[in-house]
C-alpha cells in the first residue's frame, strides 16, 4: 500500500497562512488601547480567580512577547522533525493495522465526515488522559507552558506525540485508511490553530453550543482553579458536555501553569517534566510509589504512614519551638 507523504500539500500552504495570520494578530494586539500584563494575576487569591457570584469578566488580551514567541515557534520545528523521523514507523504500525480492518469504509457515503468525529472522539480521551496520567503529561505539559495565549500559542507542539499514537489505531482497525486516517488528525490539529487567540471573544450562541471555540479553548489553558481540568475537545465541545468536562469561560484566566517553569529555553520545555519523574522515581521508597510517579495524576505524592506523619509532627513542633 502506497505511503502518503509525512508532509503534503495542506502543510505546506498552513506554513505560510501561520505566518501571515500571526503577524496580523500582533498588529491587531498592538492597535488595542488596553492590553493585559503576562502575569498580572500571580498575585490574585483563590477566590478572586473562582467567583462565581461576580459578572463576566471582560475579554482583555495579553498579547505577544518575543521571547515567548521564538520558544513556541522552536517547538513547532523539533516537533516536525520528531514526527518525519518516526513518519516511516507510523506509517507501517497503521498499515499493518489496516490489513487486518474489520471493514472497509473509505469509499463508501459519509466516510470522511465519520473519520472526523471518530478522530475527535478519540482526540478528546487522548487529550483528556495527558491531563490524567504523569507520564502523557510530561508530553502535553509543553502546550500549556506558555503564560500567553495568541496563534502562537498553538504552534508550541511536544516533541514525545508518539507516547499516544495507540489511541488512533482503532481508526484502521475499524476501517479508515491510513490516508483518511492521517488526514482526519491534520484537519483536527489544524482546526484548534485558529480558537488559540484572544482577538476573538465569543461566536454566536449556536456555535458556542456545538464547537470549540477561542472562548472555550482559554479556559482549557487556564489555571484557575475552576478551569483546571476542563474543555478538552478538538472541533465539538458536545464531547466535554457529555462527560462532564465542559466549563463556561466567566472570570479573567491566568494562563499557563499552577506552576510555571519559567524557560524559553526548548529543551526544558520539551523534556523538564520527564526529567522531574525520573528524579521523583530515583526517589520514592517502593515500587508502588515510584509507579505512581509515573502513572498517577500530575501532582500526586505518596500518601505518608502514620509513623511518618507523627515523625514530620514532631520535626515541626521542635521547629516551632527551637
Amino acid at each position: 500500500m502506497k505511503r502518503s507523504l509525512p508532509i503534503d500539500k495542506t502543510d505546506m500552504v498552513s506554513l505560510p497562512i501561520f505566518v501571515l495570520t500571526m503577524l496580523a494578530e500582533a498588529k491587531e494586539l498592538e492597535n488595542r488601547s488596553e492590553l493585559r500584563a503576562p502575569g498580572d494575576l500571580d498575585d490574585s487569591s483563590q477566590a478572586e480567580l473562582s467567583d462565581p457570584s461576580l459578572p463576566p469578566d471582560p475579554l482583555i488580551p495579553v498579547g505577544y512577547e518575543r521571547n515567548d514567541t521564538r520558544a513556541s515557534l522552536s517547538m513547532l520545528a523539533g516537533n516536525i522533525a520528531v514526527n518525519l523521523a518516526l513518519a516511516g514507523v507510523m506509517g507501517r504500525v497503521n498499515n499493518r493495522l489496516f490489513s487486518k480492518r474489520l471493514a472497509t469504509i473509505d469509499g463508501r457515503r459519509g466516510a470522511f465526515v465519520a473519520a472526523m468525529i471518530t478522530w475527535d472522539f478519540l482526540y478528546y480521551w487522548s487529550h483528556r488522559w495527558q491531563h490524567e496520567k504523569r507520564v502523557f503529561w510530561a508530553n502535553h505539559v509543553v502546550h500549556h507552558s506558555s503564560e500567553h495565549y495568541n496563534l502562537s500559542t498553538a504552534l508550541r507542539q511536544p516533541w514525545s506525540g508518539f507516547l499516544l499514537s495507540w489511541v488512533y489505531f482503532p481508526m484502521p482497525l475499524l476501517g479508515f485508511s491510513p490516508a483518511l486516517t492521517a488526514k482526519a488528525g491534520q484537519l483536527n490539529l489544524l482546526y484548534q490553530y485558529w480558537i488559540h487567540t484572544e482577538t476573538i471573544d465569543r461566536l454566536a450562541p449556536r456555535a458556542e453550543a456545538v464547537l470549540n471555540t477561542p472562548s472555550h479553548h482559554r479556559v482549557h489553558h487556564g489555571a484557575n482553579p475552576q478551569y483546571l481540568d476542563k474543555n478538552y475537545a478538538g472541533i465539538f465541545i458536545a464531547w466535554d458536555k457529555l462527560f462532564g468536562t465542559f466549563e463556561p469561560e466567566v472570570r479573567r484566566i491566568k494562563y499557563g501553569l499552577t506552576t510555571n517553569i519559567d524557560t524559553f529555553n526548548p529543551f526544558r520545555i520539551a523534556y523538564g517534566e520527564f526529567t522531574d519523574i525520573a528524579r521523583d522515581v530515583r526517589a520514592a521508597k517502593g515500587w508502588r510509589n515510584k509507579v505512581g510517579h509515573v502513572w498517577n495524576r500530575p501532582g500526586w505524592q505518596p500518601e505518608t504512614s502514620d509513623e511518618q506523619q507523627a515523625e514530620l509532627g514532631s520535626v515541626l513542633d521542635s521547629t516551632s519551638t527551637g
